[in-house]
């Protein structure tokens, strides 16, 4: 995650530039990364709802794609909301760390730092805040589908024991970011059917917003998406 303000301003112009949203740090969300059939205690436990074993792996990417902080800990059946929950990078959030705020699914509470879409919009400008959210925060989804591309081991699944699958997501990240550095594409003409790649979606159930969530995402709303300079 970036530290320093000047780091942290940079980040979030990029993600402004996107679709005119202001103070976005990062673009959250979790992937399942498939695992082979776990026969020990508690192997059940790594089924998520779409049936099969996995690891669901927590992201935050910058504008750029690049991943900023990844958490691969976690069996597939956990909601991407508790894993967020009992990460440190929340525990940075609540104790001031960052200038900026996150954005997420629904699948998230909304929170003063992480930002949900609304489920029914209204007015003109719940709206404009629903469709700037969504064309920012797809970023980790474009993530998603050029880290997998990259590294086909993720888009397969990985068939040894689950600490070396950890080790090697988290080595897979690495690379990627490295890969983005040096400005180096995926194979030619593959590019524009990087979406195709992302795993399946997993209908996360809708987490209501917190009290304090809301009442500063209707401040946020209120503040800047009163014209109409969004998508």
């Amino acid at each position: 995650m970036p530290t320093t303000l000047n780091e942290q301003q940079e980040t979030i112009r990029k993600f402004r530039s996107i679709a005119n949203f202001p103070t976005v740090i990062g673009a959250i969300d979790c992937t399942h990364i498939r695992v082979k059939k776990v026969n020990a205690d508690g192997g059940q436990l790594y089924i998520n709802r779409k049936g099969f074993s996995s690891i669901n792996v927590q992201v935050v990417c910058d504008a750029d794609l690049k991943i900023m902080d990844i958490v691969t800990r976690w069996r597939g059946s956990v909601h991407d909301s508790r894993i967020f929950r009992e990460c440190r990078l929340k525990q940075r959030f609540e104790a001031g760390a960052f200038s900026g705020i996150l954005l997420g699914d629904s699948g998230y509470p909304c929170t003063p730092y992480l930002f949900t879409p609304l489920l029914n919009p209204t007015t003109p400008q719940e709206e404009r805040y629903n469709r700037s959210h969504i064309h920012t925060r797809n970023t980790v989804e474009r993530c998603f589908g050029l880290w997998k591309q990259r590294f086909r081991c993720l888009l397969r699944g990985m068939f040894r024991d689950i600490e070396t699958a950890k080790k090697t997501i988290v080595a897979c990240a690495v690379l990627h970011n490295m890969a983005i550095d040096m400005r180096e594409d995926v194979f030619s003409g593959e590019r524009d059917s990087i979406e195709q790649y992302s795993s399946e979606p997993i209908v996360q159930r809708y987490i209501a917003p917190s009290i304090r969530g809301n009442i500063r995402r209707r401040q946020f709303i209120e503040t800047h998406f009163q014209d109409n300079t969004h998508l």
